[in-house]
């Protein structure tokens, strides 16, 4: 009996056998008794992985298994229904849209797709909430609030009692095309004050350098006047000059409170943008378009009513500000 475990063994370990003559004598029966020893461990083998997964995940591989088994016969009955509906179409003369038209009818067609626009809806959230605690806030408007960031702006109850004004139409068709200025970072020209005249639009897009110079594209296409902040002027960054959305508001909200725009720089954008500030441009710059000497001083006198549109539509989600005279 020891030979033969002995012999055995090497034979699984596919080693040569030191007992031959044990090995001849035994002949077929040995093999045999490999298989069967062989079979034996491939059984004990599964039962020891079947033991080591739980209930759940036992249940799980049974129904996956099952899945892949009935796939080819699900295809199958999904063709044929499919040729069947054709073959309908084309009996009660109906035109159905060919594939190739079917497969340009994808979501990368939309400029935010549904997980950005909840994004998006949040920034517009923390504007409303940055501008609620400011001592002296703004008017918000959320224009084009239709589609589908409405509806992901129901998630969120009692949002209709805001200090907001919820507008269906455009900002085109609220504001006059001569008051408004688009804010885009591609934008050549580079604001220097705030004019109380002018509406300035801040282009709600979770683009994730998606969807680069989209609202400067939207302005030109749509003859709008368009700036950027002077952050080049004050600051060097180590990334794109591109902010969310309420950043942008936040810092012409520091602007119209009084902090020159060095400081709401500085106090609004994040860590990972690397400022360095420039020591040419230290000083206030902080002014009213009148030249105002109280300009940074009496901001109650200077920005008292004051306006901010945020447009969201399917395909884009703009903010927009309006600061109106006294």
């Amino acid at each position: 009996m020891d030979e033969m475990e002995i012999q055995t063994e090497l034979s699984d370990s596919n080693q040569v056998p030191l007992l031959k003559d044990t090995e001849q004598e035994s002949g077929n029966s040995n093999g045999a008794s490999n298989d069967v020893q062989d079979q034996d461990l491939a059984e004990s083998n599964s039962s020891d992985t079947s033991q080591q997964l739980s209930k759940r995940m036992q249940r799980k591989i049974r129904k996956r298994e099952q899945w892949l088994a009935n796939l080819p016969a699900k295809r199958a009955k999904e063709r044929e229904k499919y040729k069947l509906k054709r073959q309908a179409a084309r009996a009660n003369n109906e035109v159905l849209p060919s594939r190739k038209k079917l497969k340009e009818c994808t979501m990368a067609n939309s400029s935010c797709k549904v997980r950005d626009i909840g994004k998006c809806v949040k920034q517009m959230m923390r504007c409303y909430t940055l501008n609620r605690r400011t001592e002296n806030p703004m008017q918000l408007y959320f224009t084009s609030f239709n589609g589908k960031s409405e509806q992901e702006m129901n998630k969120n109850n009692g949002y209709m009692n805001w200090d907001v004004h919820f507008e269906k139409n455009a900002y085109t068709d609220v504001f006059s095309k001569d008051e408004i200025i688009y804010l885009s970072s591609e934008s050549d020209n580079i604001i220097s004050d705030l004019d109380d005249t002018k509406v300035y639009i801040i282009g709600g897009l979770v683009d994730h350098n998606a969807h680069k110079g989209l609202c400067h594209r939207l302005a030109e296409e749509k003859k709008i006047a368009h700036a950027q902040l002077p952050i080049s002027e004050f600051l060097d960054l180590k990334s794109r000059k591109v902010l969310t959305i309420d950043h942008v508001f936040e810092i012409l909200l520091g602007v119209s409170q009084g902090l020159s725009w060095k400081d709401a720089f500085l106090k609004v954008l994040p860590q990972r943008k690397g400022a360095i500030v420039k020591e040419e441009n230290s000083s206030d710059t902080c002014t009213d378009v009148k030249n105002s000497e109280n300009a940074c001083i009496n901001t109650e006198n200077t920005f008292t009513h004051k306006e901010l549109s945020a447009l969201s539509e399917v395909n884009k989600i703009e903010v927009e500000e309006k600061l109106s005279e006294t």
